[in-house]
């Protein structure tokens, strides 16, 4: 078994502990720096980095490869990456590009297939002059999404 695999097979068993908890990110360089990005259901806590860390430090060998280790949550605008950050985010605001548009509204649906985003817009009125706001909704399949990041309002 190669250092690699040791280390996902570790990191696997360690976040079996933790259901709540799910892993982003996982690089492990040729200087053999392990950087592991995670992220939950109710966000991420401290303890939990500590958690995992623990668990992969426990269950390997400095002796074997000498390593160094990083485990941290996955700031605030990095992109999402799985249908389950979609899921947990429902009911924030989003920017989400595609490739022929990048929208900014609301993310109110996420199933495995599709999430559906809801914004105000101001068209043209269909009879007469001006402008009128509108409610806007589309559904975007995961395949047509090239980045989503969520906002973050004060």
């Amino acid at each position: 078994m190669t250092f690699k695999e040791k280390v996902k097979q570790v990191l696997e068993e360690a976040l079996l502990e933790k259901p709540s908890v799910f892993l982003i990110d996982l690089t492990i360089t040729d200087s053999f720096k392990i950087i592991i990005g995670i992220d939950g259901d109710n966000g991420v806590v401290l303890q939990d980095c500590i958690d995992v860390s623990r668990a992969v430090e426990s269950n390997l060998d400095r002796e074997e490869q000498d390593y160094s280790l990083e485990v941290a949550s996955v700031g605030v605008g990095s992109p999402l990456k799985l249908v389950r950050q979609y899921k947990k985010n429902i009911g924030r605001t989003l920017i989400v590009k595609t490739n022929t548009e990048n929208i900014e509204a609301e993310l109110v649906e996420a199933n495995d297939l599709f999430i559906i985003l809801s914004w105000k817009a101001r068209e043209p009125k269909k009879i007469g002059k001006g402008k009128e706001t509108v409610q806007k909704e589309q559904q975007i399949p995961y395949s047509d999404i090239k980045e989503a990041i969520v906002t973050v309002t004060f």
